[in-house]
C-alpha cells in the first residue's frame, strides 16, 4: 500500500477519546493512556500519528503537550501535533516536546499573517494547514463556526509557499459510513503539487484503497480502529 495511514489519537483529560462529528457530549473514552494507544499502533506497523489536542482546541492555546513529550519517549512514531497552537510559545513548546510536524487549524484561517511567517521559519515541510469543512467552506473554533471561506480559497492563500494539507469533511467525521471522494478528487485535481492528508469517515479498508487509486497521499484513520474495523499486522 502506497498511501501513508496515520492513526489518530484524540486527547481530552489526558485520555485517548473519540468524538463523533466533533461534539464533545458524544465521547468515548478508547484508553487510559495514550501512549499505550501508540505504542500499539507502532506495534502494527504504523511509522506516524496524528495527536489532537481537543482541550487545547477548545482553550486555544496548547495543553496536553505533556501526553505529546510521553509518546515521543515511548515510541519512534513521528508525531504530528494539533489543537489549541496559537502562538509563538505554543509552537516551540510542541516542536520542543518531540512533535515532527504541527497542524494548524483555526489559526490558519484567523491570522494568515503569522501562519505564513511559521511556514517559513519552520519550513514548509513541517507546518501543515488543517481545513476542517462542512459543504466545501472552512470551519473553525472546534467546528462551531463555519466560515464564507472555501477550501480552495484557503489553500491558495498560502500558495506558493503551502506543501501539506489536511482535510477533515466534519460531517462525516467519526460516523464510519465513508470518505468524501469527490472533495478530495476536486482537490488532488485542482493541487497536484500539494500533499493532501484526507481525514474524516473511513470505515474500511475499501476507503483507504479508493483514496490511495485517487492518488491521495495519507489518510487519518480513527475511530475505525478503535472499533477494530480497520487492522493491520506486521
Amino acid at each position: 500500500m502506497k498511501i501513508t495511514v496515520i492513526p489518530a489519537i484524540d486527547v481530552i483529560g489526558g485520555k485517548c477519546v473519540r468524538l463523533t462529528r466533533g461534539n464533545y457530549d458524544e465521547c468515548k473514552t478508547y484508553y487510559d493512556d495514550p501512549v499505550e494507544a501508540a505504542r500499539r499502533f507502532e506495534a502494527m506497523g504504523m511509522k506516524r500519528l496524528h495527536l489532537v489536542d481537543l482541550d487545547g482546541a477548545r482553550a486555544s492555546r496548547v495543553v496536553n503537550w505533556r501526553v505529546l513529550e510521553r509518546i515521543c519517549e515511548a515510541t519512534s512514531l513521528e508525531v504530528d501535533f494539533s489543537g489549541g497552537i496559537k502562538s509563538d510559545e505554543d509552537i516551540c513548546r510542541v516542536f520542543d516536546a518531540g512533535a515532527s510536524f504541527v497542524c494548524i487549524g483555526s489559526m490558519a484561517q484567523q491570522n494568515r499573517e503569522k501562519t505564513r511567517e511559521w511556514l517559513e521559519t519552520y519550513g514548509a515541510g513541517r507546518v501543515i494547514v488543517g481545513a476542517d469543512v462542512r459543504n466545501e467552506h472552512v470551519c473553525i473554533q472546534g467546528w462551531k463556526v463555519e466560515t464564507e471561506t472555501t477550501i480552495y480559497e484557503l489553500i491558495e492563500a498560502y500558495l506558493p509557499l503551502l506543501k501539506n494539507v489536511m482535510c477533515t469533511d466534519i460531517t462525516r467525521d467519526g460516523m464510519l459510513g465513508g470518505v468524501s471522494l469527490e472533495l478530495y478528487r476536486e482537490l488532488v485535481t485542482r493541487y497536484p503539487e500539494i500533499t493532501l492528508i484526507a481525514s474524516g469517515g473511513v470505515g474500511g479498508m475499501e476507503d483507504i484503497q479508493a483514496l490511495e487509486n485517487m492518488g491521495i497521499s495519507a489518510v487519518i484513520v480513527g475511530k475505525a480502529f478503535y472499533e477494530k474495523n480497520v487492522e493491520f499486522k506486521m
